[in-house]
């Protein structure tokens, strides 16, 4: 993909970024397309990740294009010297982005610097009150992300944040229509096998599930899974 500071050539791009992250399937799926792409359509930029920041400064890396970005985020134990994370990212809290043009500016120190990376463009993808989700690309030289890397970075962004909304629904439409099917299959089970209406047996499933303090969908699928290896026999949920 050829780079470029903005215009007709960058809207094709973007639409063209779009639709290949609305055509995944799942939310890893999305975060795993989208650094790819991170790449391909940021200027200077060489590698990317998606990390999860907590409160607390606990961080988590989600999605990334290679290893060295991978612990960018989530330092290797004991592999990093006592680097501590750049102080930038802490901003994110309050700004959608944080650029950092020199990560050896104050002496390095820092995970980005013990890793080679001087630059850094980090741009939110989601918040709440607990933790964050940003999309973080890398270049190996300073001062890589000017203000049309910036203004790329949020258009982009922009549709990522979307695409794994999208994702994020449609997984757990896929997981309630799961959880749906197999509460049923139970329930089916224990008509049967107590020779109960199915009113009478989903009542008996909630009130196992709260006597034994175990979701429904969890006790559902042991009651499923015994009945299986039983050959169908021998369920006696009551």
């Amino acid at each position: 993909m050829p780079r470029f500071p903005a215009g007709f050539e960058l809207a094709e791009a973007l639409t063209a970024a779009a639709r290949e992250l609305h055509g995944t399937g799942t939310p890893d799926d999305t975060m795993h397309t989208a650094v790819t792409l991170a790449v391909r359509l940021l200027p200077d930029a060489e590698h990317a990740d998606i990390s999860e920041i907590q409160r607390g400064g606990r961080l988590r890396s989600l999605a990334w294009t290679d290893e060295t970005v991978r612990f960018a985020a989530e330092p290797r134990q004991g592999g990093q010297g006592g680097h501590t994370p750049h102080p930038d990212w802490e901003r994110l809290w309050t700004t959608p982005v944080v650029r950092t043009d020199d990560s050896e500016a104050d002496g390095g120190g820092n995970v980005l610097s013990g890793l080679g990376l001087r630059s850094a463009l980090s741009l939110r993808l989601r918040a709440d009150r607990r933790r964050l989700t940003v999309l973080t690309a890398y270049a190996r030289k300073p001062q890589a992300f000017d203000e049309d890397a910036t203004r790329i970075g949020r258009l982009f962004t922009a549709h990522v944040s979307l695409a794994l909304d999208s994702a994020t629904v449609r997984e757990q439409l896929t997981e309630a229509m799961r959880t749906r099917d197999l509460i049923g299959q139970a329930t089916g089970i224990l008509m049967e096998r107590l020779d109960i209406d199915a009113a009478g047996a989903f009542d008996s499933l909630v009130k196992a599930s709260q006597r034994e303090n175990v979701k429904l969908r969890d006790l559902a699928r042991r009651i499923v899974d015994a009945n299986s290896g039983a050959g169908g026999r021998g369920v006696t949920e009551r």
